[in-house]
């Protein structure tokens, strides 16, 4: 069964040729501008040879995905408006939309860097997580800082 919305589903999506991942694939096409892929993929890929570069005694996809892991938030807060008032309310986050957050605040982290090749920000960063820090990790610790402090009204969730 097709899943709804707009964020790719795995059923339809390849998994990557060098890899052979499914999560790096969806990384790619979130990396990828105006559809080019070609170019997305290779700087995907000159990241990993970087970390590989770096890193020699753990495998590239292994960081990557606990990078991923890592940046994933498990609260985060929504606005709900009850009787006239907005309240950010804290809720749990789930699995795919972990996901979907994970993937864009490391992209959004090696967008607002700038003066250096995209696949060297990429590698950064996905070492950074990696080692629980970075823009990614800064950014979950922020939100999840956020959810916490607004615990008192969580009775608000629907």
């Amino acid at each position: 069964m097709a899943s709804k919305g707009r964020t790719a589903s795995y059923d339809k999506l390849a998994p990557d040729t060098r890899y052979n991942s499914l999560l790096l694939s969806k990384f790619i096409n979130c990396l990828m501008y105006d559809g080019k892929k070609s170019v997305a993929t290779r700087v995907v890929y000159d990241a990993f040879d970087q970390i590989k570069k770096r890193m020699p005694d753990v495998d590239p996809l292994e960081v990557f995905t606990q990078a991923l892991g890592n940046v994933k938030p498990a609260l985060e807060v929504r606005s709900r408006r009850v009787g006239g008032a907005n309240y950010q309310v804290p809720m749990q986050v789930k699995a795919k939309r972990q996901e979907s957050l994970a993937i864009r605040w490391i992209l959004v982290a090696i967008r607002a860097k700038a003066g250096r090749p995209t696949h060297l920000r990429l590698a950064d960063e996905l070492m950074a997580a990696y080692r629980r820090e970075g823009e990614a990790m800064a950014k979950r610790e922020q939100t999840i800082k956020m959810a916490e402090a607004n615990k008192a009204f969580s009775h608000f969730a629907w």
